[in-house]
């Protein structure tokens, strides 16, 4: 599973094809003393061959790798990093035979990616019982929620409830109708879920649902069942190669040209780029990081490009972002224990050509900047890569689910104590 593994000096990057190491810094730096092994060693469980891989997989790689080389330049210089990786192939026990094997034999501080819920759900209570750290970069809002492990993991980009309200928030009108054709495992299931609420909250109804499998083979069945109801809003609850089934298909029947609005919870600009403007066009959608927004993505992106030969997902941004701010901490702190590094994280500004207006809750959830964007038309686009029109841009104490709403236990039982007091 694991691969070849190779160490690779400080300022030289190189990416593997299964299993990576890198070992970069030329001498131990005074925080070494306070770091176990004298080395941080970060480890990106991702989907290289999965239907992820577009949005994870050795973009991932690339991505820690870069926010490896980034801390090293600055507020890392001197330290030794180690960055090994491994293809999780969306599979749970596989994930968390890995993450044991290179936290108990290897000394593994962090994991990164792991962008399938039921692996961030398997991954969570394990680095809690290990004193390490899960980055994940988006997933279930039940990381920060019911499934929360304050000072272990840390949601960084996105969570279903924030790519759900981005959009339901600002389509939904009393009585405005939805259906939903969902991916019947815990990302589409709680997609479902966050929708429901969120709509319910905002006077609207969703008239009802149709799962399908995971990974979908054909999704005519369930569209035919959203498009017969008679909804003014029919979304997909899904990700990956199955929105962009989705999407395809929707389009052969007419739901993009009708009255009926298609919405995608989750949607990449890699999976538009797949799917084409012609057929896309048009479909709204939310993300917390586009390529295009300012000088500081558009920098971060042609970098990552150059190794990559496409734009960075916001999976990719979030690797990246989350990566260099938990190295910065473990520099500021001195320290690669997981409560103390993460309370550095809290600490930090936030401060990257990937994030605006970040900041990191005490439930392990980073909130920032949120966006909603329409696909543009063929015609509006002016290069390979122009494929958004921006709609809205939502503050993340607006976006994200408020911490005042949490189901973490911990933020629950802080409250209690604040009110007994």
């Amino acid at each position: 599973m694991e691969g070849e593994k190779r160490r690779i000096r400080s300022g030289y990057s190189r990416i593997g094809r299964a299993a990576l190491v890198v070992a970069a810094g030329l001498a131990a730096s005074p925080a070494a003393a306070e770091i176990s092994g004298g080395t941080v060693k970060v480890g990106v469980l991702t989907d290289m061959s999965g239907v992820y891989s577009d949005i994870t997989g050795k973009g991932s790689l690339i991505a820690a790798q870069m926010a490896i080389d980034d801390c090293l330049k600055a507020e890392c210089a001197g330290m030794k990093i180690e960055m090994v990786s491994a293809d999780h192939q969306n599979k749970a026990d596989i994930a968390s035979a890995t993450a044991r094997k290179w936290i108990d034999q290897e000394g593994v501080d962090v994991l990164a990616d792991m962008s399938n819920a039921s692996i961030q759900l398997a991954i969570a209570p394990l680095v809690k019982e290990k004193n390490r750290v899960a980055l994940f970069p988006g997933g279930t809002a039940r990381l920060t929620g019911d499934a929360c492990q304050p000072g272990h993991v840390v949601q960084w980009m996105w969570d279903t409830y924030v790519q759900v309200a981005g959009i339901a928030n600002r389509l939904t009108q009393p009585g405005t109708s939805w259906y939903l054709v969902t991916a019947d495992y815990a990302l589409g299931q709680q997609l479902e879920a966050d929708a429901k609420t969120v709509v319910g909250k905002k006077g609207g109804k969703v008239l009802g649902s149709v799962r399908h499998p995971f990974p979908a083979v054909d999704l005519s069945s369930p569209l035919l069942t959203a498009q017969g109801s008679g909804a003014d809003i029919i979304a997909l609850a899904n990700a990956g190669n199955d929105t962009v089934t989705g999407i395809k298909t929707a389009r052969e029947f007419g739901i993009t040209t009708s009255k009926q609005k298609l919405v995608a919870f989750f949607l990449t600009a890699l999976d538009v780029k797949s799917v084409g403007l012609p057929v896309a066009q048009g479909t709204l959608l939310s993300e917390g990081f586009y390529w295009d927004l300012d000088d500081g993505t558009r920098a971060f992106s042609e970098r990552f490009k150059a190794q990559n030969g496409k734009i960075p997902s916001a999976i990719h941004a979030g690797v990246y972002s989350s990566v260099l701010h938990y190295l910065k901490s473990v520099a500021a702190a001195k320290s690669d224990d997981a409560e103390t590094v993460v309370k550095k994280m809290g600490e930090l500004r936030i401060k990257d050509d990937v994030v605006r207006n970040a900041k990191l809750r005490e439930d392990g959830r980073m909130v920032h900047d949120f966006y909603v964007f329409e696909v543009k038309a063929p015609a509006a686009s002016k290069g390979e890569w122009d494929l958004y029109n921006l709609v809205a841009t939502l503050p993340g104490d607006e976006a994200f689910r408020p911490l005042s709403e949490s189901a973490c236990p911990a933020i629950i039982a802080a409250r209690g104590e604040k009110k007994v007091n």
